[in-house]
């Protein structure tokens, strides 16, 4: 940053992509404003990970993947003792003055390095419950960003700081775009036929659990007597056959597609999402001012979306269903209520606009500055 004395930062992460892409838009957030900053990548999908940050001019290293420690405890160690070994090397080579770690054991290896190497150590965690690594980890960190107020703060050996979950710079920069604006997109670059007098129903999250997106749901909305409302539908790459089966002949207009990268044409055209409850996810409905119905992922790591979910449920601007609960009965009840009901749902509206934390990924930085330049000022 371009006003902060630190100049040089890594960013470890990998894993799924809710590790990642906070982390990467730190880094871009850091780079934008003079800094120099290197990712080190680990995980299943890190090549992948590597080609989208350099799409975006940030520098990446791809470290040895760090299997499950539970399931194949003795490859963890020897991708932990290489791992520790390469990023060591990166450290030596780059001599960054920081090292932030984005959640998961795909960051230990790094992190251990960088604690040998005297680097400071910062944590960030994208979910309500700050997670199992982060908590382990948090004895060695100087302190932990945390995307949501965490129902387990006090379980960190270090100072939390809720400063929000950084989204993708080109979501937060169109987050106040109108809806007539991103009805007007859609229909322009997909020929979709949407209408603005419609109210609009978006659904995404299809990639697991896909029979809740791309079965129950479809079925509820095409089972409706009422055809006054509009669907946008992103099904998960690979998944779009069978709701574009589902829908058939629907005689209300619908925009089905696997994926899309203009997610804020999406959310800016909504007037209701389903989804599930990943901390992207909730960090951008509450961005975009959205209303959800969230279904948390049942098998998250210790239920952590329920707690994601609750994030923007215990206040009103979300209503929190279960996966075991979720059927064709309960998803049309629920659409029914929206249409009949517009005022509640625009109340639900304007409660998650109010949850909105804009910036994290420079609050997290702010954090991380000041840390340093307090350790900096104990030394003196």
């Amino acid at each position: 940053m371009a006003d902060f004395e630190f100049k040089r930062l890594a960013v470890t992460c990998g894993g799924t992509g809710g590790h990642f892409y906070p982390g990467l838009s730190i880094a871009r957030q850091f780079q934008s404003g003079g800094g120099e900053v290197l990712l080190l990548l680990s995980g299943v999908n890190s090549e992948a990970q590597r080609a989208a940050a350099e799409k975006h001019g940030v520098p990446a290293v791809v470290l040895p993947r760090m299997p499950s420690w539970k399931k194949h405890p003795w490859r963890f160690l020897r991708g932990l003792r290489q791992g520790i070994r390469d990023s060591r090397k990166e450290l030596r080579s780059f001599q960054p003055q920081a090292l932030l770690g984005m959640g998961s054991f795909a960051s230990l290896p790094a992190i251990w390095a960088a604690r040998r190497n005297g680097v400071p150590v910062f944590l960030h965690d994208g979910n309500a419950r700050i997670g199992l690594a982060n908590r382990l980890l948090s004895r060695w960190a100087l302190a932990l960003g945390a995307g949501f107020p965490p129902v387990n703060g006090a379980s960190c050996r270090c100072p939390v700081k809720v400063c929000g979950m950084p989204v993708r710079p080109e979501l937060e920069a169109a987050r106040n775009i109108t809806r007539a604006e991103a009805l007007a997109a859609l229909n322009l670059h997909f020929d979709a036929g949407l209408e603005p007098e419609r109210p609009t129903i978006l659904i995404f999250g299809g990639s697991q659990g896909a029979a809740i997106f791309n079965r129950i749901l479809p079925e509820a909305l095409a089972g409706l007597d009422r055809n006054d409302f509009q669907v946008l539908h992103l099904a998960g790459r690979g998944k779009a056959e069978e709701p574009r089966r589902i829908y058939g002949d629907a005689d209300f207009p619908f925009l089905l597609l696997e994926s899309d990268e203009h997610m804020h044409w999406f959310l800016g055209a909504a007037d209701l999402v389903f989804s599930r409850s990943g901390g992207s996810s909730v960090a951008e409905l509450a961005l975009f001012g959205r209303p959800a119905v969230l279904i948390p992922y049942p098998y998250a790591a210790e239920n952590h979306q329920s707690d994601n979910a609750d994030y923007l449920a215990g206040p009103g601007g979300a209503v929190r269903v279960d996966n075991a609960e979720f059927e064709v009965e309960r998803a049309a009840a629920l659409v029914r209520d929206f249409l009949e009901t517009p005022e509640r749902w625009r109340q639900r509206a304007a409660t998650v606009a109010q949850l909105a934390r804009p910036g994290a990924a420079r609050a997290m930085l702010e954090l991380m500055a000041e840390q340093l330049e307090s350790a900096a000022g104990g030394r003196r």
